[in-house]
Order: C-alpha cells, then structure tokens, then sequence
C-alpha cells in the first residue's frame, strides 16, 4: 500500500514537471535556444561566427625599399588589408613553407585591389632589391601588390622585435644564420593589427605561417576585414 503511494505521487509529480517544462524546451528549440555558450564549457571554436576581431592596436611604421628600389611605408597600404611577414631569401628552414603559404593567402584574395602582403627580410646585406625580386620570380608571384623590403639591419631588427614583436635575430649556430619567427600579423585598413580568438576567449595576435589552420584562419579574417 505504501509503495503504490509513492508510485503515484511520483508520478504526480513527472505529470506536473511534463506540463510547465515540455512547452518551454519546445518554445527553446523552435527559438534555436537549446544550448548558449554559459550551459557548456566549450561551444565555440576559434572561428570567428560574429564576424567581429579584436584590435590589438596602430602596426608600427616602416620606411623601406621594395624589389623594384621604391619606396614603400605603411601609408602605401592605406585603405588595404594587408598580411606582413619576416624572412629571408637563403632560409633553409621555415621561409620554404611561409613562402607557400603565402602563395596561397595571395592565390585566394588574387584581383583585389584592397588586399596586398609584406614579406620584410632580416637578411638585407644578401637580399637586396635585385635578390629580392629575382626571388619574388622565383616564387612565381603575380600580385603587384606584394611587396618584398629591404633597408638598413638594425631598423628591420627593431621593426620585428620592438614594433611588431615578432622574434628576429642572428644566429651564427644555426642554419642560415638568422632566426626569425614563422606568424604571419594581420593589418586593417586604418592600419590596426587585428585578430581573432583562441578557444579560451584570448587574443592570438598572430598568425601560424607554417600551420594549415593558421592559414585557414587568416584567409577568413582577412575576408571579414575586406567588407568593413
């Protein structure tokens, strides 16, 4: 007799749980409400579904010559979204893969007058404007665009290390000597480095040159910044 009771006054209580809650969560899925980010430890990803990217702030300037001995500063990309690198022609490690990476980057957004890339060498006692353009041949790059600089050291050293940040260094123990970063930094049009988020919610700053996903990443940013 007692376990009938308490059969029925569960029962009870799933019938008046089915009435309030069941119109609700069927109210929720036909609202696309199902599940927020606060309900779970991680829905989203590193893509960038709002179309929104943090600004990290102003790029450095820079005042450098490119393969065709002229002049180039980042008021030459004024108005642009543009991709900046550091390499050096003679790398015998990671400048291979940057450089098709950037082949890549450059083949997807090629035509577009709003989008160019910097390729700055650390290296420009060997890579001068001749080098680089013979280099620029080599690559097969076809957007004028695409700037390949080069100037004095130790203003490139501190434009890589002190402006952007990104590692740049001589190394007579390793090979090629010179060190440099392989991430790739992403500028607006008001000339801003900008960037999306990691899977924890913070800024990445940079972009991996020598990652797939990394170019991945970049080439849906640089479309999100191309229709601001």
């Amino acid at each position: 007799m007692f376990k009938n009771k308490s059969y029925i006054g569960i029962s009870f209580i799933i019938l008046v749980f089915g009435i309030y809650a069941i119109p609700k969560i069927i109210s929720r899925i036909q609202n696309n409400e199902i599940v927020k980010g606060d309900r779970l430890d991680k829905v989203e990803t590193t893509d960038v579904v709002d179309g929104k990217l943090i600004k990290i702030g102003p790029a450095p300037k820079f005042e450098l010559v490119n393969q065709d001995n002229v002049k180039i500063t980042n008021e030459t990309y004024k108005g642009k979204v543009y991709v900046l690198e550091f390499f050096f022609t003679t790398c015998p490690s990671i400048c291979p893969k940057m450089n098709q990476s950037m082949l890549l980057i450059e083949k997807k957004f090629f035509g577009n007058p709003n989008f160019g890339i910097v390729s700055i060498t650390i290296d420009p006692k060997h890579d001068t404007p001749e080098v680089l353009k013979e280099h620029a041949k080599l690559l097969g790059v076809k957007s004028s665009n695409w700037n390949f600089l080069t100037g004095e050291r130790g203003y490139i050293f501190d434009l890589a290390n002190k402006g952007f940040n990104l590692y740049a260094g001589e190394n007579s123990k390793v090979d090629g000597g010179f060190e440099h970063s392989g991430l790739f930094a992403l500028i607006d049009k008001n000339g801003n480095i900008r960037c999306r988020k990691d899977d924890f919610g913070n800024p990445i700053l940079y972009y991996d040159g020598l990652d797939k996903k990394g170019v991945r990443d970049i080439q849906q940013d640089i479309s999100i910044l191309l229709e601001e």
